[in-house]
């Protein structure tokens, strides 16, 4: 916790205009580029299978991934077997239009122990258009396999890393304890995924929903570093129909850039949420810049009479607007995927 990090540089996307409703800014779903289309229409031309045995074509994820052609404009289905594999993983910008596919969120798992941020995390995404199912990325330096323990100092370290743009995962698992989730930039969507941590352990500056996920705190910490940077800035998370659940005691977030933006829609809080709910970090004086909104939550931990006074209010058009899945997919691109 209180980690000064260097600034990332924003994205092209991340250009638009902002609304202002009764005074509270927020942002609004601007149109985004249109995806480009893979040649095969959507469908999957191609399946390759990893497994620790069996009939399987590559016993590693990376050498799957590796033996994808660079540029490819066809979906290809990279389908993994259970079990640990204890491997770094990336894709490469070079390499999109991949779906990476466990069996089971539980049994199928990436799991490396690195530290420090930048190319370290278990798992990177470089590549535009890739989608996961049913996987687990665990970064074990500061969280070992099985509820494991170790001395290690507490550090950054990644579980996965996001910096391309439309990318989706569905039942995934992302463990880790500081800086789990690196949601660098870009488009993102998350549904029914794990997501375990302490400190900042979602944060970034893509635009991105995370949808009926499961925010599981096991320290005492914060939830969210969102890091929008200004006004122009596009990125923001929303939450929706998500539950916050955990042994620590949590702040929902705190801004890493003062334009910090996040939004809890229709989410389940248990008392792990501190009655306080958001921290202002290196942000004071700027609060009004900052829009942090909750809207519709509820259990124990939903209670905002003891609230910081700097949360916001946004009227029912708003919050249907940054709820709605057009908030990051206003060109299809999630239904255009496999």
């Amino acid at each position: 916790m209180g980690i000064q990090r260097k600034s990332l540089p924003t994205s092209i996307l991340c250009i638009s205009v902002l609304i202002v409703i009764y005074g509270l800014v927020a942002v609004a779903p601007e149109p985004e580029p249109e995806p480009e289309p893979p040649s095969n229409g959507g469908k999957v031309s191609k399946t390759i299978t990893v497994g620790k045995s069996g009939h399987v074509d590559f016993s590693t994820i990376q050498s799957a991934i590796n033996s994808i052609p660079v540029n490819n404009r066809a979906w290809v289905r990279v389908q993994v077997k259970n079990g640990v594999y204890g491997e770094k993983v990336q894709i490469p910008i070079e390499k999109p239009f991949i779906v990476l596919e466990g069996e089971s969120m539980k049994d199928t798992i990436i799991a490396y122990g690195d530290y420090g941020l930048h190319k370290n995390a278990t798992f990177s995404v470089f590549a535009d258009n890739v989608v996961a199912r049913r996987i687990s990325f665990y970064n074990t330096y500061n969280h070992p396999l099985n509820n494991g323990v170790n001395k290690n100092t507490i550090h950054e370290a990644a579980a996965a890393m996001v910096m391309g743009n439309r990318i989706s995962f569905y039942e995934c698992g992302f463990y880790g304890l500081q800086d789990t989730l690196w949601d660098v930039q870009g488009l993102h969507y998350y549904k029914s995924c794990f997501i375990e941590g302490s400190a900042d352990f979602i944060f970034g500056l893509a635009r991105s929903i995370f949808e009926k996920c499961v925010i599981s705190v096991i320290d005492d910490g914060y939830i969210t570093a969102q890091g929008r940077d200004s006004f122009e800035d596009r990125s923001a998370f929303v939450f929706k129909e998500c539950s916050v659940i955990g042994t620590g005691k949590t702040y929902l977030g705190r801004p890493w850039r003062c334009h910090s933006t996040v939004l809890f829609y229709n989410s389940s809080f248990s008392n792990a949420v501190v009655p306080q709910g958001w921290d202002i970090w290196n942000c004071h004086g700027h609060e009004r810049d900052i829009t942090y909104v909750e809207h519709g939550c509820h259990g124990p931990g939903a209670n905002t009479s003891k609230r910081v006074n700097w949360v916001k209010k946004l009227n029912n058009k708003m919050v249907s607007r940054m709820s709605s899945l057009s908030f990051i997919n206003k060109r299809g691109w999630i239904e255009k995927q496999p």
